[in-house]
């Protein structure tokens, strides 16, 4: 098989990277990801008056529930002990984005890219359902990993 995809065996069969021979180190991933909103849900969102509650309060808490869980939501990822998760926002008004950053630190044999892209997904998904009531003509897009560090491959910067 490619050295790229260390998720097959030899036979093509799924299966979880064994990473019991790897050394534990420092290991660091940021994600991000926007959802554009009309004029009425930014304002809501900046004023606090959604009937659901705060916003970007609550989808922070549910960004980082969504980083504890990822290795029950994407099949061969590896369960990892997260020693720190913050879920961060900037709002772009001019544009209607509200855009979300996601930063996921551990020490271990493998990576928190995939707990850092789930938790801004997660982020995301909550905006969507806590302003969907004011309107459904949300988009979530651009969700990429900006960085991670530590582990055999190195640093990325995107």
């Amino acid at each position: 098989m490619s050295q790229g995809f260390n998720h097959f065996d030899e036979n093509g069969n799924a299966v979880m990277v064994d990473v019991s021979g790897k050394n534990i180190t420092y290991r660091t991933a940021v994600a991000t990801g926007e959802i554009h909103v009309g004029e009425a849900i930014m304002e809501a969102v900046k004023e606090g008056s959604v009937k659901k509650g705060d916003v970007l309060g609550v989808a922070r808490v549910a960004g980082i529930m969504g980083v504890k869980r990822t290795s029950e939501l994407i099949p061969m990822c590896h369960p990892l002990p997260i020693q720190k998760c913050s879920v961060d926002y900037e709002l772009d008004e001019i544009n209607g984005i509200i855009r979300a950053f996601c930063t996921v630190k551990t020490e271990g044999k493998t990576g928190v890219e995939m707990e850092a892209l789930t938790g801004v997904q997660v982020t995301l998904l909550t905006i969507y359902d806590m302003c969907k009531a004011i309107d459904k003509h949300m988009v979530m897009s651009n969700i990429h990993l900006v960085e991670k560090t530590g582990g055999k491959s190195g640093d990325f910067h995107f």
